[in-house]
């Protein structure tokens, strides 16, 4: 029987508190009087249940409204999961429902069992426990800037926060899911809100060639970023099908398109879209109807650079990796895995996010999607800790793991 923990006042049958957390995703820590509800929204009381963090207390919610909202949204999702067939002519993950993962992904698991963590989130994000910021997590604006103004000429890689990089590729500078905004969310305050401001202001940044794009969440698709980013009718965005319309929104004149294994050379810097495991969604309404994708990016000059976006690890990135493998550099995503019942099939656990980009053939491994924003429920210093533990049971040594600040400038190292 699934038990949740609510509160440590009183409930009554008609109203709980704020929201809930799983009973087995805590350890030992102080003791608490509380509340259970088990499955059958049955009410009891707990003696000396331990838990490892208090549970916050907010507004209170009419039971029978929860379970409407609840009802109302299975039913939707019910409705929405009709077989896909492939569409005729097309490649295997375009379907007539939109676009799907290659052959043998993992799934992501049910809705139903994923709901009520969704619902919970928002709150979590208002009242729940504030990540922990180490002092040398991020480098003063000052000397992120002077770092990237003496790299001008050099191939080099700046961290900006979560999935954002700043590359310096043969002189050309490529912004990778630019977000420069607080929330995550098209509600602010309810959504995730980083706890760690970008490095950069936008007008801070050199002038922008490329925006290269990995799928539209609002964390790497942000619409005030791209509307406001200084020279963007001389920048060109690389996306994945679908999302052209969101740049030509904006006031773009130059946008390309690409489906998987379709490839652009442009100002002699190559990109190519290749498969990746992960979704699409930024409405209640279309879900997967854009498309998502890792990224190939080579200079003239042979520097190159495998950008991962999100993804669930699976035996794509092995053959990926057979037919378009040798990077210098793989910037991974590797936050955002817990609870693996909502994340599987989405997000990779830390220690197989490394072994995309040793699929890859990268020689180094930039650890980015943490540190800036909590999506999941892990802590960024047991990512980090897995991250490195996943490279050393593969052989990678540690000056080829980067775990770099934010705002930090790196040279990518070429094998030439």
């Amino acid at each position: 029987m699934e038990v949740r923990v609510f509160s440590t006042a009183p409930l009554n049958s008609l109203t709980y508190k704020d929201y809930s957390i799983y009973l087995d995703q805590f350890d030992t820590g102080s003791d608490y009087g509380c509340w259970l509800i088990d499955q059958n929204w049955h009410s009891y009381q707990c003696k000396s249940h331990k838990f490892k963090y208090l549970i916050i207390e907010g507004s209170y919610l009419s039971m029978f409204f929860f379970k409407c909202i609840v009802g109302v949204i299975f039913v939707f999702l019910l409705a929405s999961c009709s077989p896909a067939d492939q569409l005729p002519g097309k490649p295997w993950h375009h379907t007539t429902e939109g676009f799907r993962n290659p052959p043998g992904s993992p799934k992501r698991n049910d809705w139903i069992k994923r709901v009520s963590w969704y619902i919970e989130k928002p709150f979590q994000a208002i009242f729940g426990e504030k990540a922990k910021i180490s002092k040398n997590h991020v480098l003063k604006r000052n000397k992120a800037l002077e770092d990237i103004e003496k790299a001008f000429g050099k191939n080099t890689v700046t961290w900006l926060g979560h999935m954002t990089a700043l590359l310096q590729i043969d002189g050309k500078v490529i912004l990778t899911d630019p977000w420069f905004t607080s929330y995550a969310t098209p509600l602010p305050p309810f959504g995730p809100k980083r706890y760690v401001a970008p490095a950069l202001k936008l007008n801070d940044l050199p002038k922008v060639d490329f925006i290269v794009i990995s799928h539209n969440h609002f964390d790497h698709l942000d619409l005030a970023t791209i509307t406001n980013i200084p020279n963007k009718k001389e920048i060109t965005a690389i996306v994945p099908l679908g999302i052209s319309e969101y740049f030509r929104d904006a006031g773009y004149e130059h946008v390309v398109e690409l489906d998987w294994e379709e490839t652009i050379t442009f100002r002699k810097i190559k990109f190519t879209a290749l498969p990746a495991i992960h979704w699409s969604k930024r409405s209640a309404f279309y879900k997967n109807d854009t498309l998502w994708a890792s990224w190939a990016i080579r200079g003239e000059s042979g520097v190159s650079v495998f950008f991962g976006g999100d993804a669930e690890y699976g035996p794509i990135y092995a053959d990926i990796g057979k037919r378009h493998g040798d990077f210098d550099l793989s910037l991974l995503s590797v936050g955002a895995f817990l609870p693996r019942i909502v994340m599987r099939g989405a997000h990779c656990i830390p220690e197989e996010c490394i072994k995309i980009g040793a699929d890859m053939k990268a020689r180094n491994h930039l650890a980015m999607g943490w540190g800036t924003v909590r999506l999941g429920d892990e802590r960024d210093e047991d990512t980090v800790r897995r991250f490195k533990s996943g490279a050393k049971k593969l052989g990678i040594r540690d000056e080829n793991v980067w775990i770099m600040k934010i705002g930090e400038t790196r040279m990518i190292p070429t094998k030439w």
